[in-house]
């Protein structure tokens, strides 16, 4: 097992806590990625090739460094380079808040929860066919079921390595899931609906063009949307999360999601109810920027803050 060292300079502020932990917060024991003593792990999956990145923070929210240790089998320069960009796209180290911050001054209660978490980027998946099959698994159950299931279908379709002892897992390849019938994919805990939308979205994923779903990659924002609610399962609210998680939109709103209206009214209406029409006007205060305003308030929701 070879082993290499490298090392990541993300845009200031980051705070590594902050970002690995929301981008592992749906993970479940394992999953594909995972944040024990302040170390990130994720085994790659670059293009076949199966590398497990160990990231650490070396330095400060203002001035940070990662630290990032890779292993594989006849690591290559070539794939040293793949796993390094692959990393610092996972955790987002090259956006630019300060955009972001300037606008949320002029929000009184944004600008509250950016000081609270200051520093924190935007995380993504890997692809887009992860972000689309998340989506699915995660519609309309609670959170700690979701991370079972997530859990489930990774350990026991995605490809595996062991390193040092240990058992990793990369998110399952389209091919995997799309050769399963859908009695195989219920067996993962999912519903009929679900096991025919994660399979017909692999299926898709094989298809989509050239390259798969990472063509999206060179759509607008519109493009992606109308692209992506044509596949089977795939509505509004999935299209928007994967502008947000797999393409790293900055002014993306996923309207439909319950918890952010919920989140919006005890913010700003003193909880009183509102609907997706309202909050679509309402945010639009946050444009160019809705994706951030969005990653804040479910992080200010989660930690207890809203």
């Amino acid at each position: 097992m070879d082993k290499a060292s490298t090392s990541i300079k993300p845009v200031a502020p980051f705070d590594f806590e902050l970002t690995a932990g929301y981008h592992t917060y749906f993970q479940g024991r394992y999953g594909s990625d995972s944040l024990t003593d302040g170390v990130y792990r994720r085994l790659l999956d670059l293009d076949g090739k199966l590398v497990l990145a160990s990231v650490r923070s070396v330095g400060s929210v203002e001035t940070p460094e990662l630290a990032v240790e890779l292993q594989a089998e006849d690591l290559s320069p070539g794939d040293i380079g793949l796993a390094t960009q692959r990393v610092a796209w996972l955790l987002g180290t090259g956006q630019d808040l300060a955009p972001f911050y300037q606008a949320a001054q002029e929000d009184a209660p944004l600008s509250d929860i950016v000081r609270q978490f200051h520093g924190l980027h935007l995380p993504h998946t890997a692809s887009v066919y992860e972000a689309l099959v998340l989506a699915i698994l995660g519609q309309q159950i609670a959170t700690n079921v979701a991370r079972i299931i997530r859990t489930l279908l990774i350990e026991t379709y995605g490809p595996k390595q062991a390193i040092e002892g240990q058992e990793f897992y990369a998110f399952p390849r389209p091919e995997s899931l799309a050769a399963l019938s859908v009695e195989q994919l219920r067996q993962m805990k999912l519903s009929q609906r679900k096991a025919e939308y994660v399979k017909g979205i692999s299926e898709a994923a094989l298809v989509f063009s050239h390259d798969g779903f990472e063509a999206l990659h060179r759509m607008s924002d519109e493009e992606v949307v109308r692209k992506t609610v044509e596949i089977r399962g795939v509505g509004v609210w999935t299209a928007q999360w994967v502008l947000i998680r797999a393409l790293g939109r900055p002014d993306a709103l996923p309207l439909g999601d319950l918890a952010l209206r919920r989140v919006v009214s005890r913010v700003y209406f003193e909880g009183s109810e509102i609907n997706d029409a309202q909050l679509d006007e309402f945010a639009q205060r946050w444009s160019p920027w809705r994706t951030y305003a969005t990653v804040y308030l479910f992080t200010a929701m989660r930690s207890g803050m809203a």
